[in-house]
């Protein structure tokens, strides 16, 4: 299907409703760690597992509504088969990155974090705008509309000591005042690391979506 021009995508209708349930599961998360709910569903450390209760198993569900709905109004990729490929080579792109820059004698941990992490995540997942604009872009929308409110709400945990994941300090971190724990370990993460994985990832699985409902619907009757 070709791509219509997305200037007549409605953007914020799209993102309105995956919005409004990500910021429910945010409160969900932040107040079951303040009222020390099960650790497997509301994780309050810093680096620990994943937590059942959080943003980032959304970001599939995400992705896969998009693509369908955009699709469904005729604004699908150029290619089916190359926006998946292009998801992909994002991802590999990635771990190629990551991995070898294994031994690269950088010093902060968190700096080398930000220059072979959270950058080449990003890069990733602005390269997915060539194979589909529309999808990339509503979740561009999307992940700023999700990661903006935990940005906020982490330097008010930090600000105020909450005792959750959103104020936690990792092992290792130096001691440091407000604005510099703010920085590395919320609002750069957040709007950098996390948004780029929000559309990258989204971008795999609602490609993905869009390239298994073309085989099913050219696949010969039994």
């Amino acid at each position: 299907m070709d791509e219509i021009s997305d200037r007549k995508i409605d953007f914020k209708h799209l993102i309105l409703w995956p919005g409004v349930v990500t910021l429910g599961v945010s409160a969900t998360r932040l107040a079951g760690e303040l009222l020390d709910g099960p650790r497997a569903l509301f994780n309050p450390s810093a680096g620990g597992p994943f937590a059942l209760v959080g943003i980032v198993w959304l970001v599939p569900v995400v992705g896969i509504y998009f693509a369908r709905r955009l699709a469904g109004q005729g604004h699908g990729p150029k290619s089916a088969s190359l926006a998946l490929q292009s998801a992909i080579l994002g991802i590999i792109f990635v771990m190629v990155v990551v991995l070898g820059s294994v031994r690269i004698p950088i010093s902060s941990p968190y700096l080398k974090a930000a220059l072979l992490l959270w950058a080449p995540v990003a890069a990733a997942a602005v390269f997915q705008l060539y194979a589909w604009p529309a999808l990339a872009k509503a979740l561009f929308a999307y992940a700023f509309a999700a990661r903006m409110p935990v940005a906020i709400l982490m330097f008010f945990a930090m600000l105020g000591g909450w005792g959750t994941h959103y104020d936690a300090v990792p092992e290792g971190f130096p001691e440091s005042g407000l604005a510099f724990r703010y920085l590395w370990l919320g609002l750069l993460p957040q709007l950098v690391f996390w948004v780029g994985f929000t559309v990258l990832v989204g971008a795999l699985f609602g490609s993905a979506a869009i390239m298994w409902g073309k085989r099913e619907r050219s696949s010969p009757p039994l």
